[in-house]
């Protein structure tokens, strides 16, 4: 009896011990992630580590100071892990927890991605290598960023990571989840330096760059999704200059199309919000000039023939390499009709 009250002991020990290590590293995240100095620039790196921090009047904002004197107003992790974004459906294995239509999602909506307590980090300065859309039949989800193996691969906006894990055709993927709802998708990495539930600021080194899952290279594929809808990068980030294009996000519904790629065209307010009525009269109007210009496109493209004496329908035929049933077709005629000099024939 002894012994076993013995097992049962140190086994409660290790569970403690175990439940305490878990405590402990949940509050290192909470404690350090949101109190670093934020990355202003696009360099990747950890920010400067704090000296204390500070409440406020709000119970959800802290002041943090840094050891460089310099000090920031941000979110406090405690307060927002209790806010329903960081708990419905919160899945630490599930690509997709959600599992909606899209189509169920409002013809248009607003997201802030980046707010005044929020930053922005662009994953990579360069020119995607392989765009949102269909690509060898299959639906590419995202983008491919050129990414050397080993380079270190920060976070582009604060949150909470939802999926630290090696995942079936992403490698090792990490995936973060934003204030807004907004979810980050890094995949392909070498290795991941997050685990689930930890909370990361814009340019936290996440993970490092790499090949693994369904890769042919060294490359960086990155996502952006709403309630698991996946829509392309490009509407909020310009990868080529680094700039977020918007702080708030103005998303319509088509976004979510497979088919539906950023075009720079439907940045103005005014064109982004118009009705679906407002949307189908512009469509009708366009239909019309496009059949308008391929007419006027066919006609000047037909040419004609003037009959001259000695003329045959098989002459014709080999002169403008057509056939004499296509001759008559084009003219309503039959191969036995008489030809009449001056007359002119359509042949194309």
């Amino acid at each position: 009896m002894k012994r076993i009250l013995c097992i049962f002991t140190a086994a409660l020990c290790g569970v403690t011990l175990l439940a305490q290590e878990e405590n402990s590293r949940q509050e290192d995240s909470l404690r350090y992630a949101y109190g670093r100095q934020q990355v202003e620039s696009n360099t990747r790196q950890n920010g400067t580590p704090y000296a204390d921090t500070l409440d406020t009047g709000s119970p959800g904002v802290k002041v943090v100071l840094y050891n460089n004197g310099t000090y920031r107003f941000v979110k406090d992790p405690a307060q927002m892990a209790q806010e329903e974004v960081f708990t419905e459906c919160w899945d630490t294995h599930a690509v997709n927890p959600y599992r909606e239509n899209p189509d169920k999602l409002p013809e248009r909506f607003s997201l802030w991605v980046v707010d005044t307590l929020d930053a922005y980090v662009c994953p990579n300065i360069t020119t995607p290598r392989s765009l949102f859309g269909y690509r060898h039949g299959r639906h590419h989800q995202g983008i491919d960023l050129p990414y050397p193996t080993g380079t270190p691969v920060p976070a582009a906006f604060d949150g909470r990571v939802r999926v630290s894990n090696y995942t079936s055709g992403y490698g090792n993927l990490v995936i973060i989840r934003h204030a807004s709802g907004l979810e980050t998708f890094y995949a392909h990495l070498s290795e991941r330096k997050v685990e689930a539930g930890d909370w990361v600021s814009a340019g936290d080194i996440i993970g490092l760059g790499g090949s693994t899952g369904r890769s042919t290279g060294p490359h960086l594929h990155f996502e952006t999704r709403y309630r698991g809808a996946a829509f392309d990068p490009a509407w909020l980030i310009d990868f080529k200059t680094g700039t977020l294009r918007h702080r708030l996000l103005r998303i319509r519904s088509w976004y979510f199309n497979p088919n539906q790629r950023y075009v720079q065209d439907v940045d103005d307010e005014d064109e982004i919000f118009r009705t679906d009525e407002e949307d189908r009269k512009l469509a009708e109007e366009k239909a019309k000039k496009d059949a308008a210009a391929r007419a006027a496109a066919e006609a000047a493209a037909i040419r004609y023939h003037n009959i001259r004496s000695g003329d045959t329908l098989s002459g014709i035929a080999r002169q403008y390499h057509t056939t004499v049933k296509e001759l008559c077709r084009l003219n309503g005629m039959k191969e036995t009709t008489i030809l009449s000099v001056g007359k002119r024939i359509r042949v194309n």
